[in-house]
């Protein structure tokens, strides 16, 4: 079977890996296709459609867009043109959200007694413009502050936890539209972590559908196989087409292996199939 993995990151992995190493790993590890989707940011997809030419990968040009919830709610864009100059003006925005957010969060971790800085942050990012919290996960471990990046999360970082920041440059319906004038498809990721129950997720979704979201996360690393199956039902009566990926980042998240997540993960190339089916659908 024809694997692929439609969630992976480059700008907020351990600050050493590029779009291309990505690609290399991708490569190496057997899959046909993935979707570099980084956060708030399109700067390396370009590079990585390269090096994916080279090595015989296909890269979905992608981008995973951060907006304002009470919870999390990240919007996978495919397809993106990301020559658009909407897009890029509001990725430059979106960055500088992002930057502000993480001056909150190290403001409330060094109110906790924390010695971090922000340089020691852009360090750690390793001159990457794309600051992330795994970034502080992996200060925070190297300290002794916390066991793992995980740990880091569960206790600190995570929504819930003292350090954490809810400062988003987009709403949902501004994130969905978004992706759409730049000729993308939108889908919601990691559905778990929206954190509504069922009946109530269900009708947020359907409260995006006039902006243009296309589909929802069908598979994805942490998902039960309960959830996978709740979830695709779900998408089969909105109408929506899913996506699928094990969110990689690298040595950011250890446990997880690109194209296999926590090691049985496998998401059929059917998958890319048809979001690509329903993009033409959209923009024939």
């Amino acid at each position: 079977m024809k694997r692929i993995d439609l969630h992976t990151h480059s700008l907020c992995s351990d600050g050493a890996q590029t779009p291309s190493d990505v690609v290399r790993t991708a490569h190496a590890a057997g899959l046909s296709a993935i979707a570099l989707s980084d956060h708030d940011s399109i700067m390396g997809v370009q590079e990585a459609m390269d090096m994916g030419r080279q090595l015989g990968v296909e890269v979905i040009p992608a981008v995973e867009l951060s907006a304002q919830s009470d919870t999390e709610l990240h919007i996978l864009g495919y397809f993106v043109d990301i020559h658009n100059k909407k897009l890029q003006d509001t990725m430059a925005y979106a960055l500088q959200v992002r930057n502000e957010r993480q001056e909150e969060v190290c403001r409330k971790l060094n109110e906790q007694g924390f010695d971090i800085t922000m340089d020691e942050l852009r360090e750690e990012a390793g001159g990457n413009d794309v600051l992330c919290r795994a970034h502080f996960a992996q200060i925070m471990v190297r300290k002794g502050y916390a066991e793992s990046v995980k740990d880091a999360f569960n206790r600190y970082l995570s929504v819930g936890c003292y350090a954490y920041s809810n400062r988003q440059a987009l709403t949902g319906p501004e994130a969905v539209s978004l992706i759409r004038e730049a000729g993308g498809i939108a889908v919601a990721a990691h559905l778990h972590l929206i954190k509504k129950p069922d009946d109530e997720l269900r009708e947020y979704l359907k409260s995006l559908i006039p902006y243009g979201l296309d589909g929802v996360e069908g598979y994805y690393t942490d998902y039960t196989p309960d959830m996978e199956q709740r979830y695709r039902a779900m998408a089969q009566e909105l109408g929506f087409v899913i996506s699928g990926g094990t969110d990689y980042h690298g040595a950011n998240k250890p446990h997880i292996t690109i194209g296999a997540g926590k090691g049985n993960l496998e998401i059929p190339y059917s998958v890319l199939d048809g979001l690509r089916q329903r993009h033409q659908e959209i923009y024939k």
